[in-house]
């Protein structure tokens, strides 16, 4: 689960720059806030409606990864990720989110799982390309984002497709 340490140092670290696409960082200043996120995380999980996933790099605190809620009904889910700035360009995330989604489709039995990012989040939008999931389109509007709306870019892969994405 996310550690108190990831808010505390490396979203500090990282703060201005996660703030560019996460729209949390300004509700999460305190030790406080970040304990009832973890809670609310581990309790999604017990309840197996998504999970909260602390990355760590070489002993850092590197970033996070999140299965959003669970729709158990059509065994689907979406994934997000962020990640502290000096752990960019190391492929972190992408082995990272090959790992979770494997187990999304393999253990949890999932049939799609989806990746929303930023219209501009090219270096999310890059790892959702690099595993292999298919553009699906634009939501126009789709996430307040500060002070503004940000389009996000909808991307899927299905169970009966990732072998396939794993097999490169």
């Amino acid at each position: 689960m996310w550690e108190e340490s990831f808010f505390s140092l490396q979203m500090d670290e990282s703060r201005a720059y996660l703030r560019e696409w996460l729209p949390f960082l300004d509700a999460n200043q305190s030790s406080e806030d970040t304990r009832a996120f973890i809670l609310s995380g581990l309790q999604r999980y017990a309840a197996q409606n998504g999970a909260e996933i602390g990355l760590w790099y070489r002993g850092d605190i590197a970033g996070a990864l999140g299965v959003h809620f669970i729709d158990w009904h059509n065994r689907a889910t979406s994934h997000g990720y962020g990640l502290g700035e000096r752990f960019q360009g190391k492929g972190i995330m992408t082995r990272s989110c090959q790992a979770v989604i494997d187990s999304l489709f393999r253990e949890y039995g999932l049939h799609r799982v989806e990746i929303h990012a930023a219209t501009g989040n090219h270096r999310s939008r890059a790892v959702a390309e690099r595993l292999g999931f298919q553009y699906e389109g634009c939501k126009r509007q789709a996430e307040w984002l500060y002070d503004h709306y940000v389009d996000h870019a909808v991307y899927s892969m299905l169970a009966a497709e990732w072998p396939s994405a794993q097999a490169r």
